[in-house]
């Protein structure tokens, strides 16, 4: 005997339980899944920007110098991993980290917090930053990852650390505004 439903009406019986409602939903399905897909594209195509910039960002701070070896030596004997603030004979004003690091366009109270968590309290630290560990920073803020490139925080850093306020608002804007 044949395997077939015996009556021809059957096989449109058997799709009864498919109703409106089930394609309905599978619509929805579909459309959640080729949206996931296109943010899925748009998220790697801002990755690659960010990692584009920072590959631009360590260029301009290699020809401006920000990315030579560190020559500080405390009298210990112990090399830093900043260079060394430049000494005065007048005492400094001492600026709080966060005040120093929210000059920074892009880099709030919060992240500084973060950052000095981690031992970022200055610009110069960041503007001394090498792309290895620029990129290892980056995988260690959390929420805030990929916001170092995104901003450009190196090429701000590296600016504002040598004191280039012309320079740091012609490329990014006036300062503190």
């Amino acid at each position: 005997m044949a395997a077939g439903p015996q009556n021809p009406n059957q096989a449109v019986d058997m799709m009864v339980p498919i109703t409106i409602t089930h394609v309905v939903l599978m619509l929805i399905l579909a459309a959640l899944a080729i949206a996931a897909i296109l943010w899925g594209t748009v998220l790697r195509r801002r990755n690659a920007a960010a990692k584009k910039q920072m590959t631009e960002d360590f260029a301009m701070a290699e020809a401006h110098g920000a990315t030579t070896e560190p020559t500080a030596v405390s009298s210990d004997g112990a090399i830093s991993d900043v260079p060394a603030e430049p000494a005065t004979d007048a005492p400094a004003a001492e600026t709080p980290a966060a005040t120093e690091l929210t000059r920074i366009k892009g880099l709030g109270p919060k992240l500084a917090a973060t950052l000095a968590d981690l031992g970022i309290t200055r610009v110069a630290q960041i503007a001394a930053l090498s792309p290895q560990a620029a990129a290892a920073l980056d995988a260690q803020l959390g929420v805030f990852e990929g916001r170092m490139a995104r901003d450009r925080w190196i090429e701000q850093a590296t600016l504002l650390a040598a004191g280039d306020t012309a320079g740091y608002e012609a490329a990014f804007g006036k300062l503190g505004g």
